[in-house]
């Protein structure tokens, strides 16, 4: 996401508009998010090819003029966006509508359940080392399910041998410090 510089005046219209409604504003993630009583609504933002507004329940809207779109197909579960690329696609009272109903959304408290979670086996190249490492081990164990998942799929997607002992050794580290992979680019 781009911090709006192409997009500013549209942003600026579109934080008009969300500003005419009941909602709070707050930064979360680096970038401005409306709730009501304290529930994630709608945010914003600009990006390279188009400028967007999503909804965090958005699978839940109607969706009357059909302009919603899910933004990771097969990942994104309840977040929709809508896509402008041009001033001129801005239409204050649709966008009004769908922030309202946003909001009753958020009123009845509706949300999709989380799948429940299914450990995925370690694989041996990690086994290995957590059975000769009572440290790597022990700090194995106390990373979160979520965290110990990208850990394994981190490896399980190196094809080659060499390249899954070099994300080993890359890890192991990691690991110790009870670090998720991705932390290096916070």
């Amino acid at each position: 996401m781009q911090n709006g510089t192409q997009w500013a005046t549209e942003l600026d219209k579109l934080a008009s508009i969300i500003a005419k409604l009941p909602l709070e504003k707050s930064i979360k993630w680096g970038a401005e998010v409306f709730t009501y009583n304290g529930k994630n609504v709608v945010s914003y933002g600009g990006f390279k090819n188009y400028f967007t507004l999503w909804f965090y329940n958005g699978v839940f809207l109607k969706d009357t003029y059909k302009v919603l779109v899910n933004a990771q197909e097969g990942k994104t579960k309840s977040l929709r966006q809508w896509r402008f690329t041009s001033m001129a696609e801005i239409d204050e009272k649709k966008i009004i509508a769908y922030i309202k109903e946003a909001i009753e959304v958020e009123k009845k408290g509706w949300k999709i359940k989380p799948e429940k979670f299914t450990p995925l086996p370690i694989p041996d190249l990690l086994r290995n080392a957590i059975e000769s490492s009572h440290s790597l081990k022990a700090n194995f164990e106390k990373l979160t399910p979520g965290r110990q998942k990208e850990y394994i799929l981190y490896l399980n997607e190196a094809k080659q041998v060499t390249t899954k002992q070099n994300r080993l050794s890359k890890i192991i580290p990691m690991i110790m410090q009870g670090l998720r992979l991705n932390d290096k680019y916070k």
